[in-house]
């Protein structure tokens, strides 16, 4: 799990592609690898991944083609930064939100117009994760975590949200040298999906889920 804060920007020394199958990722990142194990997960952008080799102050990571389709770690290029977060421990503080460094899709930087010593970003978003964006709820943009500030109408054809980026953020993460056009990793709050899960069965319950037809019935009710 993480909390969407960022430790580090690490840089991406080379990237190894086998077609849209999978990839291997060398990053150097000297803040994030102290303590690394083989096997431990790191959030890069946003996607948890896991540390296949270790060497001193940089580390691979293997890429299978779900996250290649899913997020833009398909898209990076040695030379490129990008932001980097170690799993937290047991009684860790969560000082952003529930990360599970799973996205869920990309969305594309629409506007960002300076707000004195802030910025405001406007993200436009996928329609199938539109749902989940909720004014003052969270959300994960290449890992980190912000509280979303607006939302468009529930009718509009072409959802987006919006989110406002203090000084830190705009200097110690990625999102500051965004331009628009500038594709992103999004990860809605994780309990926006369960609670709709949830929800999807709730139908069936009384119905009596422990007969074939009520189980049946069940699957087909989550199957949307």
């Amino acid at each position: 799990m993480f909390t969407g804060i960022i430790a580090e920007q690490g840089q991406v020394l080379s990237v190894e592609r086998d077609g849209d199958t999978s990839a291997t990722l060398r990053l150097h990142a000297p803040g994030s690898t102290e303590g690394l194990a083989l096997g431990g997960s790191i959030a890069v952008n946003g996607v948890c991944l896991t540390a296949t080799e270790i060497d001193g102050k940089d580390f691979s990571v293997d890429v299978m083609g779900e996250t290649l389709v899913r997020s833009t770690i398909g898209e990076l290029a040695a030379g490129d930064t990008v932001n980097l977060e170690r799993c937290v421990p047991a009684g860790g503080r969560l000082d952003g939100h529930v990360v599970q460094g799973h996205v869920d899709g990309v969305g594309v930087l629409l506007e960002r117009e300076p707000q004195g010593n802030w910025e405001r970003l406007r993200f436009g978003v996928p329609t199938n994760l539109a749902r989940y964006i909720a004014e003052k709820g969270s959300i994960a943009i290449d890992g980190v975590s912000l509280t979303v500030t607006a939302v468009s109408p529930a009718a509009e054809q072409e959802p987006w949200f919006e989110v406002g980026l203090i000084p830190t953020t705009l200097a110690e993460t990625g999102l500051g040298t965004k331009t628009t056009g500038s594709r992103v990793n999004l990860e809605v709050d994780v309990l926006a999906k369960y609670t709709e899960r949830l929800l999807a069965f709730s139908g069936t319950a009384a119905s009596g889920t422990g007969a074939a037809g009520g189980t049946e019935a069940a699957i087909a009710g989550g199957a949307r």
